[in-house]
């Protein structure tokens, strides 16, 4: 990572590598969806329901245009189709860049994930900032050094251009110290913060993730989104996949330990996870000084 990337990622929270995947790469990785879509829409074999219930598909107008990122089913495929996704977690470009980003030990947190809307799939709600911090997902810079502990790299198989719609983020957000305005997150007014990249097939794009005002625009485009994403974190963090599942007490622990404990008890007792959906994890001591469990679990980063 050169320094005229340290700058641009340091300035504005993502960064784009043009080109970085081979014209064959983006072929053989788009055959690979090509071949998800049509197992999860028209597959009536065991491959079929197991690759339905992992990726909990998203379908419109019978054509794929979102799955879940929390089971890494892209890389459990049959051969030959799981093979570029596993060439795409560990890419040198890629690499190179999560050392300087993450630090040492960074790690695939959760992913790969497909994102693909059509003309007229609407866009999501803008989320992430640098306010309030979060630090398995947040940014800092101390000693000439930059850490962030949740960055999400974006593989590019179709054209997106400015104005079509898709990923949109908010540069240098991740720096504010000013709380989202709700217009902003709904975007019914972006006050002209918010910009889309364009990209084309093989671009690889990172940005900060959950430390970044991020979200995605309606598609517009006559031509079908195509986007890979896959969420890292610094060897320390855990933001979701496999943690969501490990983190309950009876799971980190054992179920004799944690059997017979008050829920005040069990709230400590989790394992490490940043935010699940669910409310017995979190206390709060009232004025008079008892323990109880919060309302409302914490919120989501991503």
């Amino acid at each position: 990572m050169d320094a005229r990337e340290r700058y641009y990622w340091d300035l504005t929270g993502y960064l784009v590598l043009r080109k970085v995947l081979t014209d064959d790469e983006v072929k053989a990785a788009n055959d690979a969806v090509d071949y998800l879509g049509d197992r999860v829409i028209n597959g009536t074999d065991a491959e079929s329901d197991f690759l339905r219930e992992h990726s909990r598909p998203r379908i419109e107008d019978n054509t794929l245009v979102r799955t879940s990122n929390n089971y890494p089913f892209f890389l459990s495929l049959k051969k030959p189709h799981c093979e570029p996704y596993r060439r795409m977690i560990s890419h040198p470009a890629l690499l190179s860049r999560l050392r300087v980003m993450c630090g040492r030990g960074f790690r695939m947190d959760h992913g790969p994930q497909f994102i693909g809307g059509i003309q007229g799939t609407r866009g999501g709600s803008l989320h992430g900032a640098g306010e309030p911090h979060r630090p398995y997902v947040g940014y800092s810079h101390q000693a000439g050094e930059s850490h962030v502990g949740g960055v999400t790299v974006t593989y590019q198989l179709g054209v997106s251009n400015d104005g079509d719609g898709g990923f949109a983020c908010a540069p240098g957000s991740h720096k504010s110290k000013i709380p989202m305005p709700s217009g902003v997150r709904t975007q019914e007014d972006e006050m002209g913060a918010v910009v889309e990249p364009a990209l084309e097939p093989g671009d690889l794009l990172f940005f900060m993730d959950g430390a970044q005002t991020h979200g995605t625009h309606p598609w517009s485009a006559t031509y079908q989104r195509r986007s890979i994403l896959i969420k890292y974190a610094s060897r320390t963090a855990t933001r979701q996949g496999a943690s969501v599942t490990v983190c309950p007490p009876e799971t980190y622990w054992d179920d004799e330990i944690v059997d017979d404990m008050t829920p005040e008890q069990r709230a400590v007792m989790f394992g490490p996870c940043s935010a699940p959906r669910r409310d017995d994890m979190y206390l709060d001591v009232d004025p008079s000084g008892a323990v109880a469990l919060s309302s409302g679990a914490a919120p989501r980063d991503e």
